[in-house]
């Protein structure tokens, strides 16, 4: 076993009998829907977790991990043998997830390294997947947490929401929060910025060629360095496989790592039939 453990939060939306089989301690954030609270990723599935969504009156509210629930985690890790600790989080603009990591990693058994990808969903799952393969080659925490950086640093996030409503009520919208996307079928191409938080990229009319933005704006990335990618959506599979065919359609050159659910966390606010990219160089 490596002396390297690895600790990530649910928002990366990789499934927690993936990590538990890669040796990753996941801590989940909470969604409540009124009295009834569920744990990400462990008590509510995507599935269900929109079900719910379309059900409710109400939008369910999603709580962070206390620096309690965090602590545990690395207490786990370091009796298991593991004399350093990676531990890799949604962007800290959006969410408090990483302020509890923070806290519970000044008392941590073994020194904590914390990563913000400044992310979220499946674009923090290949910073969580660059630590796994940095790991797995024998890396020191050092080169871990810098495989973890250099992956959400020159990553991109590109991403499609069928609506910006739960976006703007649930607080998070940001510099995408003025556009008025309702207004004839305006379907706007949202990304983050260096700093974490969502802004507009661009504002098309209609969801086919918001699709074909992204993948024009992918294989203008790509053609010097191809990329390793993964797709992204909210129980829309077949959004997902319309974006893998513009992206081959318009000749990204990339490698796709995994096509990916959003899960009940980031589903509050991205809602259902949202579909995005998310990549950074092959290295």
């Amino acid at each position: 076993m490596s002396s390297v453990g690895i600790v990530c939060d649910s928002t990366c939306d990789l499934p927690p009998d993936w990590l538990a089989e890669e040796g990753v301690r996941m801590v989940p954030l909470k969604v409540l829907f009124e009295d009834e609270s569920y744990l990400d990723w462990v008590e509510l599935d995507t599935e269900r977790f929109f079900e719910l969504l379309s059900s409710s009156a109400v939008l369910p509210k999603t709580s962070q991990p206390s620096p309690a629930d965090f602590a545990e985690a690395y207490a786990e890790m370091a009796e298991d043998g593991h004399t350093e600790i990676v531990s890799v989080h949604l962007s800290a603009a959006l969410s408090g997830t990483l302020e509890s990591a923070t806290m519970a990693a000044a008392e941590s058994p073994v020194p904590v390294r914390l990563v913000d990808t400044k992310l979220v969903s499946q674009a923090t799952a290949l910073a969580v997947k660059a630590a796994i393969r940095a790991r797995d080659e024998g890396g020191t925490a050092d080169v871990v947490e810098r495989a973890a950086r250099a992956a959400s640093e020159s990553c991109r996030l590109l991403f499609i929401l069928d609506t910006l409503d739960y976006l703007v009520k649930g607080g998070r919208a940001g510099k995408a929060s003025g556009l008025a996307a309702a207004v004839l079928n305006i379907k706007p191409v949202l990304t983050f910025t260096p700093e974490g938080t969502i802004e507009p990229f661009k504002k098309v009319k209609g969801l086919k060629k918001a699709i074909n933005e992204v993948a024009m704006q992918v294989a203008a990335d790509t053609q010097d360095s191809p990329a390793l990618l993964t797709i992204l959506h909210s129980c829309a599979p077949e959004l997902a496989e319309t974006m893998r065919d513009a992206l081959d359609a318009a000749g990204a050159k990339y490698q796709l790592d995994s096509v990916g659910e959003i899960g009940a966390v980031i589903g509050t606010y991205s809602g259902p039939g949202a579909v995005g990219v998310a990549y950074h160089p092959q290295r």
